[in-house]
């Protein structure tokens, strides 16, 4: 049996009854990474036989979901995703979701403008708290905007998540319609393997272009992180961040008091983030810190306030890069593999900024099918998505050096980015470049 919060008209209910509010055919949203709910999503399984074509967005799936497991065919729920787990990757390959293309920072403004409104909203969020506040964790990103569209709104509370301090992070009881028991299992985490050697000479390199008092985006991945590594022993002061996702490498950096925030003309003194995945010791570092802000991705994402902070470095992987300086992010060819995401907005934003820098980061070759490749090519892969053009690209970092783009004409970047191709794949490189005339004949610099 339900019953009323007290002075509100949030009721709670169990996760049986939450599910069945739901109704063929309706756009519910999940929210992302850890506001996505596991109770309900379980109970909603349950109800696979009686409903066909509701549709689920979603973002960074961290654990397999229980309506998509259940209904292998997709005869029952649709799933859609604004960026890539793993697992959303392999529901994409076997035909259980779709990608929507976003910049991150824009997607508020997507849900207000463009997108379906949402009939049912269905977020994990902390308990409530003394204030009537159910805090979104580490995890703030759109869901704001989210709940303005939505017609009925679910809260599943846990224990499990960690309660991260905020501008917006969280909706207040008057908010919701009904409010569920989660499972209270601990916040799904994200392995953080250890860095290669190639992420290290990466890591090094750009760290060493990093200068006191710069305000620091980190990136997802082995080589954006193995920046952090390597500014734990460099003589660097006062970094600040100003971050879309916040990292281990990041906690890493904090535990060793190199972040102060002291020179940030935004939040001075405060770790900015939208949202945080990693590791235990990362959800424990965080949890009613005060140091660390989780605000709306709006505000950490949009070129027009990261540039607010002076001394900007973004730092992003790619995993290929063509002669004139184009980055492909997300794709593998026509296999979409993970999102925009806020690259491409940190990118624009780091440039903006009074003496800012952004860096793409790549490894020089990989393997496929047991044959190493250059990750430098001639031309992008056919079907390749550019997450970020060759106007806006600025520094990009192999293991054998850095090439900035900015100012350099298209043979000049052809030849700065074969510079620091693994020697391998140089001269064929180079070769290709003159016969597509990237190159002309008798060319030379300076």
């Amino acid at each position: 049996m339900s019953r009323r919060i007290a002075g509100t008209k949030a009721r709670v209910i169990s996760a049986e009854e939450a599910a069945g509010l739901v109704r063929s055919d309706m756009w519910l949203d999940y929210g992302a990474t850890l506001c996505q709910p596991d109770t309900f999503d379980k109970a909603l399984a349950e109800r696979a036989a009686e409903l066909r074509q509701v549709k689920i967005r979603s973002c960074l799936t961290m654990r397999p979901r229980a309506v998509i497991e259940a209904d292998p065919e997709g005869e029952h729920f649709y799933w859609f995703s604004l960026h890539f787990s793993g697992y959303d990757r392999k529901k994409h390959d076997a035909g259980r979701s779709n990608y929507l293309p976003v910049n991150l920072g824009e997607i508020p403004d997507y849900y207000r403008r463009f997108m379906a409104p949402v009939d049912i909203a269905i977020f994990k969020t902390c308990r409530m708290d003394a204030n009537g506040y159910f805090n979104f964790s580490a995890a703030n990103l759109w869901h704001r905007a989210v709940i303005e569209r939505a017609r009925l709104v679910i809260v599943e509370v846990t224990d499990g998540n960690p309660y991260l301090h905020g501008e917006d992070n969280g909706l207040h009881v008057s908010e919701v319609d009904y409010i569920i028991e989660g499972d209270n299992q601990p916040a799904p985490e994200l392995p953080n393997p250890p860095p290669t050697e190639v992420d290290r000479a990466v890591g090094r390199l750009i760290a060493a272009e990093i200068e006191d008092g710069a305000c620091l985006q980190i990136g997802i991945g082995g080589m954006p992180n193995a920046v952090c590594a390597e500014l734990r022993h460099d003589s660097q002061r006062d970094l600040g961040i100003h971050t879309e996702m916040l990292t281990d490498g990041i906690i890493e950096l904090y535990k060793a008091g190199r972040i102060t925030g002291a020179r940030k003309r935004l939040n001075p003194g405060k770790i900015v983030c939208t949202f945080g995945l990693g590791s235990k010791e990362l959800y424990r570092a965080i949890d009613r810190n005060e140091d660390f802000q989780c605000y709306p991705v709006e505000y950490t994402n949009l070129p027009h306030t990261i540039m607010q902070n002076d001394s900007v470095v973004s730092i992003n992987n790619t995993t290929q890069i063509d002669l004139q300086g184009q980055a492909a992010s997300e794709s593998d060819g026509h296999r979409h593999i993970s999102g925009t995401g806020g690259q491409l907005q940190f990118v624009r934003g780091a440039y903006a900024s009074k003496g800012g820098k952004s860096f793409i980061c790549l490894s020089s070759t990989y393997d496929k099918k047991g044959e190493r490749k250059s990750r430098v090519a001639l031309s992008l892969t056919p079907g390749n998505v550019v997450t970020t053009p060759r106007t806006d690209v600025m520094y990009v970092v192999t293991e054998y050096g850095i090439a900035n783009l900015k100012g350099k004409t298209v043979a000049e970047r052809a030849k700065a980015l074969i510079a620091i191709a693994h020697p391998d794949f140089r001269e064929g490189l180079e070769r290709q470049a003159h016969e597509h005339r990237l190159i002309p004949r008798g060319f030379a610099i300076g």
